[in-house]
């Protein structure tokens, strides 16, 4: 049975096997984009097996960013990869877990729903997946929906989404479904040769599920001859042309022309049936690749975070570097730095004299706190570009009010509950919540602009709309005392008087933000926050450049930070 709506949807499956981190969401997304340029209405959505409702109340370590949508959806990094190709926004239709089914489910046995039956996996489960991978499809909106179902092919919690899958196959049309499995062909260096045993595996145990592949994408760091196809095909009832290289990539976002080189989306579009004459126009993205392959110039900034062991962490971060850096035709060096390392000053002051650009990102607790607060006081006495997210805005605060305003006790009252001085504190509607999962301010909320300020500069307007995940924020009481003092709130929710941004009038380039820019900057649209922060970096390198080195700066030239410098 075709799905309902003014416009049906075809949905394509991605699965992977052998092994985790192969990359599903960067080939679904890149499918995805070559999709799109063919003049098709694409979106993808992301189904992860863990019992959480969100990934909003796991540790980075654990799980590395979480992302949110406009509408407040705390939700796995996949899908900022999907927004950032796609230029498109996601929503919480796009990422569900096991617990969000399960939660739905149990909530309707307990409402009385299925009174007299016992409620069980299949088909209760299985239908609560299958309603959700048909709701972005039934909206009429799409032409093709991407599910790409989280874990590895025989993990036991992703079991059902696998059913699921099974079943979506005979319910819709014969050419409504597409099921692309991503595989792993590793290389023996003793022997010399690419093996396909993992992939066979891997293709078996999703047979012993009932699904077949379609299309079998094979993860590899060699080149794969048309022999090593032709094996896979034969053990894997897939045709030859139905096999895929997805060779090791210098970036991520080759990935798209890799796949069309391949002929990804010509062969998944003739499998569902759907003629489409028009050439993938890429010529924008391409562009993009040589800017990003061929910078100018280079700079180096700092990141200083806490969880910076993990990179992907701060993964929508590292992007928005990106996507700037290519704008400004300048290669963005991170340096990615602990903060804890950075509590001792004369540490702090030779790690940091060698950047051009200095970001604190955000994180919670306290861990660290005190490592960026001396971040933060280095780059403003020394006229270093400054960018602060959300926690990091609010350790600009408190350095600001101790070493400026001579508020020695000032801090934030979520690491200091009862400090005399709370410049930053926890939101009035905050105050009385004791569940910690999806209670933040979450989301898309507007700030309305001073006109006279280096963020309507940077932004070109007076109202914009940021994404938000943070439960404390500057403290009002404060706000005369600060903007005498020269740091000044620029930009203000209209709604709640809550302050977004603070700009420092004194210092070349010094902002604040209360807000997530990075959760908006995608390859067509680069944030103008990253694209101005790099660019004041590159001006402050230019101007260092041009200046002769001392003999003390000479003697310094070399940094040690240890490994937490990428």
């Amino acid at each position: 049975m075709a799905a309902t709506g003014p416009k049906s949807a075809k949905y394509i499956f991605v699965t992977g096997g052998v092994t985790s981190s192969l990359g599903k969401g960067i080939i679904a997304s890149s499918l995805a984009k070559l999709l799109q340029s063919r003049g098709l209405s694409v979106t993808i959505q992301k189904f992860d097996p863990y019992i959480n409702i969100d990934p909003g109340t796991l540790n980075p370590y654990e799980h590395g960013e979480c992302y949110v949508t406009d509408d407040g959806a705390e939700t796995d990094l996949d899908l900022g990869h999907y927004e950032r190709f796609l230029n498109r926004p996601t929503s919480q239709a796009n990422n569900i877990t096991t617990g969000r089914i399960y939660n739905n489910v149990i909530t309707r046995e307990r409402r009385g729903d299925f009174l007299g039956k016992t409620v069980q996996v299949v088909p209760h489960i299985t239908d609560e997946i299958k309603r959700n991978i048909r709701l972005l499809g039934d909206t009429g909106e799409y032409d093709i929906v991407i599910t790409e179902i989280g874990g590895c092919v025989g993990d036991i919690e992703s079991l059902p989404f696998v059913e699921a899958v099974r079943q979506l196959k005979f319910e819709l049309g014969e050419h409504d479904t597409l099921v692309i499995h991503l595989t792993l062909v590793p290389y023996l260096q003793s022997a010399g040769e690419l093996k396909t045993k993992p992939t066979q595996h891997s293709v078996r145990m999703l047979l012993e599920n009932g699904v077949q592949p379609d299309i079998i994408v094979c993860r590899t760091e060699h080149p794969l001859p048309q022999e090593i196809r032709r094996k896979i095909a034969l053990f894997c009832n897939v045709q030859v042309s139905s096999v895929i290289e997805a060779i090791d990539a210098e970036t991520i976002y080759d990935v798209p022309l890799l796949m069309q080189k391949e002929r990804l989306d010509q062969r998944a579009l003739y499998m569902m049936d759907l003629y489409n004459d028009k050439d993938a126009d890429l010529d924008v993205w391409k562009a993009f690749l040589g800017r990003l392959k061929n910078p100018g110039d280079s700079v180096r900034i700092g990141l200083v975070g806490k969880y910076v062991e993990l990179h992907d962490a701060y993964k929508s971060i590292a992007e928005s570097f990106i996507h700037a850096g290519a704008t400004n035709e300048c290669k963005v060096q991170l340096e990615w730095i602990q903060s804890e390392t950075l509590v001792d000053e004369h540490h702090c002051a030779e790690v940091l004299s060698q950047l051009d650009a200095v970001l604190v990102a955000p994180g919670f607790g306290e861990r660290g706190i005190e490592g960026k607060i001396n971040a933060v006081r280095y780059v403003r006495e020394h006229n270093i570009p400054f960018l602060g997210i959300c926690l990091g805005m609010q350790m600009a605060v408190i350095e600001y009010a101790r070493h400026v305003m001579g508020i020695e006790d000032a801090h934030s009252t979520e690491m200091e509950p009862h400090t005399p001085n709370p410049v930053i504190s926890m939101m009035e509607e905050q105050k009385n919540i004791t569940d910690k999962g999806g209670t933040m301010r979450l989301g898309a909320y507007s700030c309305k602009l001073k006109r006279d300020s280096l963020a309507h500069k940077i932004y070109g307007k007076t109202q914009i709309s940021e994404r938000h995940r943070h439960r404390y924020e500057f403290n009002n009481d404060y706000l005369d005392a600060f903007e005498k003092a020269g740091l000044r709130p620029t930009g203000i929710n209209p709604d709640t008087g809550l302050v977004e941004i603070v700009e420092l009038t004194s210092h070349p380039w010094f902002v604040g933000v209360q807000f997530h820019p990075e959760l908006k900057s995608t390859v067509m649209n680069p944030h103008p926050l990253f694209v101005q922060f790099v660019r004041a970096a590159l001006t402050y390198s230019q101007q260092k450049r041009a200046e002769p080195a001392t003999p003390s700066e000479i003697s310094t030239a070399r940094v040690e930070t240890a490994d937490v410098v990428d």
